[in-house]
């Protein structure tokens, strides 16, 4: 009987071994978890500083700051939302964006990038060269740019005919000084001399193509006499002619066909 109780104790020692094993690496692992975060809140400095570079034409570098300021506020160097403050700078007018990074011990640096206006959308809205409709109401326009229009969602479509245009059209010694999608889906163009070009809403490819192989030598010899160039028409094109300017037979003639969509 008291050997057999014996062999029952070391049982009981060996089975209560694992728990006190696992209980001493717990409390281990929890001062491991202390140490490191008493060292991340001894490193996670207060954020004082902001450094902003980058070429400011339109962007105020102050309003950086405090678009910064107001995205990582109550936040440390170390666990400040990069991602939340460059969303803010990012939404701020003629910022195309932004890169943000950790300076330590308690810096922000800020790099800006900021939009290049390519067109007026609409009258007051402001496009880039991709299409974008980065501004829709621009307090200060620059001067010089072509006008763009079309219905809501149609800048990059507009955006990109117009590139392929003004491509075809400036060897020729053209320049597109506007270009309107109307909500009929009709296309029309006005060149820096003034002349107007309607293309419709059908064929434009082949219309804008007519316009240059054909149209475009008689501009060359009467800019001056035109109002309009009407390329809706089956067999040729229609030129509307300037207040008591001399009339050309031979360019009416190029209208003929009726004139289509």
């Amino acid at each position: 009987m008291f050997k057999r109780k014996r062999r029952d104790s070391r049982r009981s020692t060996e089975k209560d071994a694992p728990p006190r094993r696992l209980i001493r690496r717990a409390l281990g692992g929890l001062g491991l978890c202390a140490v490191l975060a008493l060292a991340l809140w001894g490193l996670n400095r207060p954020i004082r500083a902001v450094t902003v570079s980058g070429e400011f034409h339109h962007v105020a570098p102050l309003a950086v700051e405090q678009a910064v300021a107001s995205a990582a506020a109550g936040s440390g160097i170390l666990t400040v939302n990069l991602a939340a403050v460059r969303a803010s700078v990012d939404a701020l007018p003629w910022v195309a964006h932004a890169s943000v990074r950790r300076l330590w011990p308690h810096t922000l640096v800020v790099r800006v990038h900021e939009q290049t206006a390519f067109a007026r959308w609409d009258g007051d809205g402001l496009v880039n060269r991709a299409g974008d409709l980065f501004l829709a109401q621009a307090a200060v326009v620059p001067p010089g740019l072509p006008s763009l229009s079309g219905p809501d969602g149609t800048a990059a479509q507009v955006t990109r005919r117009y590139l392929r245009m003004s491509g075809e059209l400036a060897p020729e010694g053209f320049v597109i000084a506007s270009l309107a999608l109307s909500a009929r889906g009709t296309w029309e163009f006005t060149l820096g001399n003034g002349i107007a070009v309607r293309l419709g809403r059908s064929q434009f490819e082949a219309r804008f193509e007519k316009f240059v192989n054909v149209a475009l030598a008689i501009v060359k010899q009467r800019a001056g006499d035109i109002s309009y160039i009407d390329m809706r028409y089956m067999n040729g094109f229609a030129i509307g002619w300037r207040a008591n300017a001399p009339q050309d037979n031979s360019s009416a003639q190029r209208a003929g066909g009726g004139r289509d969509a």
